[in-house]
């Protein structure tokens, strides 16, 4: 058989018959579509085939491409509904009910917007009440792809609000939806698309990443893997190993070289282990074990199980790469290649970096053995050594939370060009290692975006990264506050994208706020001046200039709702001035500005505003809107 005439039968086969799906998923019963704007429906038919396309009394016709894509643009229409969407072909038809014409918004970052309404502070009772017929969600699965796809897998659904529905939906998303709608009486979708623990890099296309830079190495091997993914392994392996040599590090090469410590027995995570120098979280661990084979084993296909691994991993075989794999608690199970293994002993050497908590290699010890062709196997539960390695290697790029375009690709690109009002974007915790990065990886992420959704203008709701962890006793480094400085001058850098500031409501202890009632009514707030105009609200406090006059620093705020304020004090605190070092500055509120003390002998060159992991911070204005944290230079 020709292989035109085997496509051409396979496409056949693809076909949609009467009543099947002709639209594409995100297209269901109970859909919001965007007011205001023209309406696009696309999907899939036979090729060349001709479509009609109808809501109310609206219609278009569009015929379907050589690979059985169509589209057509219907008029723009206000709030309203219930509506019935059709889409008919000469042989073929599909109709929506209930589809409802208002304001859709895009949820999407990491676990703080993933974090679900039942996981919210005292939510109980909101969910209770949730029914609402003019708040429609749909949640986006985990879907990590190499590739960009056209359409989302499985079953897609949109849903009225309802305590069943909303329980699980994202806190963030839908107590925004609930506070504006107070405000902005439309049908209100929701769309929620986050991934847990992702870097903002896995949420870009390939074609943004490129032109961000710094990604050339980790792009050319997700391409390789995208077409080979053995061949992609196998040139991840290279780049790594020449990574490591660049350090003047083969452990995996020559073990017996280097210096190793037992490891506990049973492994597990290791910040329990009672290693000061392993109890901060996250970082970097070499891992050795050996096994002695018979020359029959050795032979045989065999495969090697590690058990679980938090967070990501490369294997290497008496000095020959055999995997890498990222993911939290997931199972590592790998082939090892013929040749590999020999009679007597075999070293197994891996190197674990993790970006967070739970690192380590933990389960019961018999997840780690050697499985042989015909079931047998030989267990790993013989003495394991590590070394601490100080420096972290470059993460693989295929890892749907540290990747690249991997989140985009499964999650995103399939919801384009789907009308949208705005997007809100909670998503930074897993850049603070590189907060320098982050500005300008936020604008090209908001660029990218417009682009994918055919919306130059598109606004964008940022939540700044709440506080974490312990107050300090004095002014110190921190990356949180860098990345908070990040997203703040990325957004004033944007007039379409406005700041949701949250540095008061985070939890000491915990990655994972609860309180996303205020998230979500602030950045209501932020959508009413931003997006509808709304003129008696204003961003909020935020510093316009820093100007030095005699023994004081003057610090002009613009943003204020109503005047400046400090909470439970008289005066506000966590202001620092910095020269060569920062301190403490005494700070008194005059007006629309702050006057800060400058301590006798200093010349301050910079002012700092709640710049911790975990300030105490006490300006708000009198809407309780807190000032944002900064970081400005002193004229």
């Amino acid at each position: 058989m020709s292989v035109l005439r085997a496509a051409a039968i396979t496409a056949l086969l693809a076909l949609p018959a009467h009543g099947e799906a002709l639209l594409n998923p995100v297209f269901q019963d109970h859909a919001v579509l965007q007011q205001g704007q023209p309406i696009r429906l696309w999907g899939t038919a036979a090729p060349r085939t001709k479509i009609t396309a109808a809501i109310g009394s609206a219609s278009a016709r569009a015929t379907a491409d050589k690979n059985g894509h169509w589209r057509v643009t219907l008029p723009a229409m206000t709030a309203g509904g219930p509506y019935t969407v059709s889409v008919k072909t000469a042989d073929a038809s599909q109709t929506l009910s209930d589809i409802l014409i208002g304001d859709v918004y895009l949820c999407s970052g990491q676990s703080n917007m993933a974090l679900p309404v039942m996981g919210a502070v005292d939510a109980g009772p909101d969910i209770q009440v949730s029914a609402n017929d003019s708040i429609r969600l749909m949640s986006v699965a985990n879907i990590a792809k190499a590739t960009a796809q056209s359409a989302l897998p499985g079953t897609i659904s949109w849903a009225p609000a309802s305590p069943k529905v909303v329980a699980g939906f994202s806190a963030t998303c839908y107590y925004f939806a609930r506070s504006l709608q107070k405000s902005v009486h439309v049908p209100l979708g929701l769309i929620n698309a986050p991934w847990a623990g992702a870097n903002i890099t896995d949420f870009m296309s390939v074609a943004a990443l490129h032109q961000a830079g710094g990604q050339d190495a980790r792009l050319d091997a997700l391409k390789i893997y995208a077409a080979d993914p053995a061949a992609g392994v196998k040139h991840w392996g290279e780049i790594i190993e020449a990574f490591w040599r660049g350090l003047g590090k083969d452990y995996w090469a020559n073990p017996a070289k280097v210096s190793w410590t037992d490891a506990p027995k049973g492994l597990g995570v290791w910040s329990t282990w009672g290693v000061p120098a392993l109890e901060k979280d996250g970082g970097t661990v070499w891992f050795r074990t050996s096994v002695t084979l018979t020359a029959a084993d050795a032979a045989r296909g065999a495969n090697l199980a590690l058990g679980a691994i938090t967070e990501e991993d490369t294997v290497w075989v008496n000095g020959n790469a055999v995997g890498t794999t990222t993911g939290y608690a997931a199972e590592r199970k790998y082939t090892v290649p013929a040749g590999v293994l020999h009679e007597g002993k075999n070293d197994i050497v891996l190197n674990v970096y993790c970006g967070w908590r739970g690192c380590g290699l933990f389960g019961p010890a018999n997840s780690r053995a050697i499985h042989f062709a015909g079931g047998s196997s030989v267990p790993l539960d013989g003495s394991w050594q590590y070394a601490i390695e100080p420096a972290s290697p470059p993460q693989v790029p295929w890892g749907p939370t540290a990747g690249l375009a991997m989140d985009y690709n499964g999650m995103i690109a399939p919801l384009a060009p789907f009308g949208l009002r705005g997007v809100l974007w909670y998503q930074g915790e897993s850049n603070t290692s590189t907060a320098e990065t982050y500005r300008g990886l936020l604008k090209a992420w908001m660029a990218d975006w417009r682009s994918t959704f055919e919306a130059p203008k598109l606004p964008f709701l940022i939540v700044q990264l709440p506080d974490l962890g312990q107050p300090p006793f004095a002014p110190e480094q921190s990356t949180w506050a860098a990345l908070r400085e990040a997203q703040r001058l990325a957004v004033n850098d944007d007039p379409n994208a406005a700041l949701a500031v949250m540095i008061d409501i985070g939890d000491h202890m915990g990655l994972h706020p609860g309180n996303k009632q205020e998230v979500g009514r602030r950045l209501a707030l932020q959508a009413r001046q931003l997006i509808y105009g709304d003129k008696s609200l204003r961003p909020g406090p935020q510093p316009d200039s820093a100007t030095r006059n005699g023994n004081e620093v003057t610090v002009r705020f613009t943003g204020i709702n109503g005047k400046l304020a400090a909470v439970n004090a008289a005066q506000p605190i966590g202001f620092e001035l910095c020269a060569d070092v920062c301190r403490f500055a005494v700070a008194t509120i005059d007006g629309d500005s702050v006057r800060l003390a400058v301590p006798e002998g200093m010349t301050p060159t910079r002012v700092r505003y709640c710049w911790a992991d975990g300030p105490v911070c006490t300006l708000y204005d009198t809407t309780r809107i807190p000032a944002v944290p900064f970081e400005v230079g002193v004229k």
